[in-house]
């Protein structure tokens, strides 16, 4: 497996070649990668690979990440039935 198919986020199975493309294509920042690619949108919200997309960006010659807002954490999705929301 070549470094370009290294998967980054794991949980939208996002590779190192996509987030690359992206910055090529669109001269994007971090904040803009993620939510072209989803990177960094799954259930973790971001706690696996946000820092590791802000370098790869960085190193592309994107904007550093401290002079954009970024994407905030989330909690983690879990699904919950009708009836736990209904009370029943």
């Amino acid at each position: 497996m070549s470094e370009d198919q290294t998967v980054i986020c794991r949980c939208e199975e996002v590779t190192i070649q996509e987030i690359k493309e992206t910055v090529k294509q669109y001269h994007c920042s971090a904040r803009e990668v993620k939510l072209r690619t989803r990177a960094g949108m799954g259930p973790c919200g971001g706690r696996t690979c946000r820092c590791m997309i802000d370098k790869i960006v960085e190193q592309l010659g994107g904007p550093s990440v401290s002079n954009e807002v970024s994407l905030s954490y989330r909690p983690p999705v879990r699904p919950v039935s009708f009836g736990v929301l209904g009370g029943q």
